[in-house]
C-alpha cells in the first residue's frame, strides 16, 4: 500500500481513523535543524477536528509526540523522524451499520474490491485522519523552508460552492487568513462562506469548494524538466489528499480564453535579477521555478456523508439504503487549509534537496 511520499525527504504515515493513533516517519530531514513538539502542534491545532461550529465536532487533542531523531539538545541528528498522536474520541458504534453497507462516494467500496476487507470504523486509511502526519511532517518541512531559504507557504479558501473571495497571492498574510473560522482572507465573503456552511449543516448537506496555495520566495531553478515537474509532483501532492479532485496552477483553466500573446509573462532584468511583469504561469516554467510566487488551486468536493437516506448495497452485493450518522465536516475546506500547506512544503522541500545534490 502506498503511504510514502517524497525521494530525500521522505515520509511515511501509518494508521487508522479508529486505531490506537496515527503517525508518520519522516526520513532524510537535514541535521542540526532546531526542532520541537511546539514547531509542530500549532499546525495540527489547526488541522485538528471540534475547533469550530463548521467543522465536525469530534473531540481529539492531536497531541504531538516525537519519539525518534532529535538529539538532548533539541537538534535533528539526520536520521529518521518518528511522530505520534493518540486517537482519543473514537465512537466506532456510529459506524455500526457501515460494518456491512457502503456509504455512497465514499472509499468503503473501492477498498473492500481492492483488498477484501476494509477497517469500516470512520473509513480507516480513508479517513482525514491519515493527514495528521502529513501535516505534522509538513511543520518540519515548512520550518526547515524558511529558516535555510527564506521560502513563506500559505493557504486559504478561495471558494466555496459559488462564493469567490476576492484575494491577491501577492499580499495575503497569515494573519488574514487565520482571521475568522473558514479561512478566507477576504473578510466579507468569509461571512457569508460560514453562513452557507451553517445552512447545509443544518440541512444534514454538505458544500465544497477550492483552496488556492501560494509559496513566496522560491528561488528559480527548483524542479525537474520532464516526468517530475514541480507542478506535476504539486498536482500528485494534492489531489493525494481526501476529497480533492481537481488541480490546477497559474492561469489554470482560465488561460484557455487568452491568445498566446495574452498569456506570455514577459521577462525583465534590474539589478542582476529577471523577474517576470505577469505570473500568469504561476511561478513555475518548464517545470522549473522561475523565481515568482507559486500559486495553484485544488478542489474539494462536498463531503460524501449526508443526514438523508441514500441508495446503496451491502457486502453481499445486496441493494439497500443507508442514512449517514456520528460527527461529520459539513465542509473539509477549513481543515484542508493546513493539509494543502504541509503537501506544498513536503514537494518544495524534496525538490530543495535534489536541487543541491545534482547542481550544488
Amino acid at each position: 500500500m502506498a503511504s510514502s511520499f517524497g525521494q530525500l525527504f521522505r515520509i511515511t504515515t501509518w494508521g487508522e481513523s479508529h486505531g490506537g493513533g496515527v503517525g508518520v516517519v519522516v526520513d532524510g530531514c537535514p541535521p542540526r535543524l532546531k526542532l520541537s513538539e511546539a514547531d509542530i502542534q500549532p499546525d495540527l491545532d489547526r488541522r485538528r477536528p471540534g475547533q469550530s461550529k463548521i467543522v465536525t465536532p469530534r473531540k481529539e487533542s492531536d497531541t504531538v509526540q516525537i519519539l525518534s531523531g532529535i538529539s538532548t539538545t533539541g537538534l535533528t541528528l539526520g536520521t529518521p523522524i518518528s511522530m505520534w498522536v493518540k486517537n482519543e474520541d473514537q465512537r466506532s458504534e456510529a459506524y455500526s451499520e457501515m460494518k456491512e453497507k457502503f456509504r455512497p462516494s465514499h472509499a468503503d467500496f473501492t477498498y473492500f474490491a481492492k483488498f477484501g476487507i476494509r477497517a469500516w470504523q470512520g473509513g480507516g486509511r480513508a479517513s482525514a485522519r491519515e493527514t495528521i502526519g502529513r501535516v505534522a511532517a509538513g511543520a518540519i518541512a515548512k520550518k526547515f523552508l524558511r529558516e535555510k531559504f527564506g521560502v513563506e507557504i500559505l493557504a486559504y479558501v478561495k471558494q466555496v460552492q459559488r462564493l469567490i473571495a476576492d484575494v491577491n497571492p501577492d499580499k495575503v498574510r497569515f494573519k488574514d487568513v487565520e482571521a475568522n473560522i473558514v479561512r478566507c482572507p477576504d473578510a466579507k465573503t468569509a461571512e457569508k462562506m460560514i453562513r452557507l456552511i451553517e445552512k447545509m449543516r443544518r440541512a444534514g448537506d454538505t458544500v465544497g469548494g477550492i483552496v488556492e496555495g501560494i509559496a513566496r520566495g522560491v528561488p528559480a531553478g527548483w524542479g525537474e524538466p520532464v516526468f517530475d515537474k514541480l507542478e506535476a509532483d504539486l498536482a500528485k501532492a494534492m489531489l493525494s489528499l481526501p476529497a480533492s479532485k481537481a488541480f490546477e496552477v497559474g492561469s489554470g483553466f482560465g488561460g484557455i480564453l487568452l491568445t498566446g500573446r495574452e498569456h506570455n509573462d514577459a521577462f525583465r532584468a534590474k539589478s542582476g535579477k529577471v523577474f517576470t511583469t505577469t505570473n500568469r504561469s504561476g511561478g513555475i516554467q518548464g517545470g522549473i521555478s522561475n523565481g515568482e510566487t507559486i500559486f495553484f488551486r485544488t478542489a474539494f468536493k462536498p463531503v460524501a456523508t449526508v443526514m438523508h437516506e441514500q441508495d446503496t448495497v451491502d457486502e453481499s452485493f445486496h441493494n439497500t439504503t443507508l442514512k449517514g450518522r456520528g460527527r461529520h465536516d459539513p465542509c473539509v475546506l477549513p481543515r484542508a487549509v493546513p493539509m494543502i500547506e504541509a503537501m506544498t512544503a513536503l514537494v518544495l522541500v524534496d525538490h530543495a534537496l535534489r536541487h543541491k545534490a545534482q547542481c550544488g
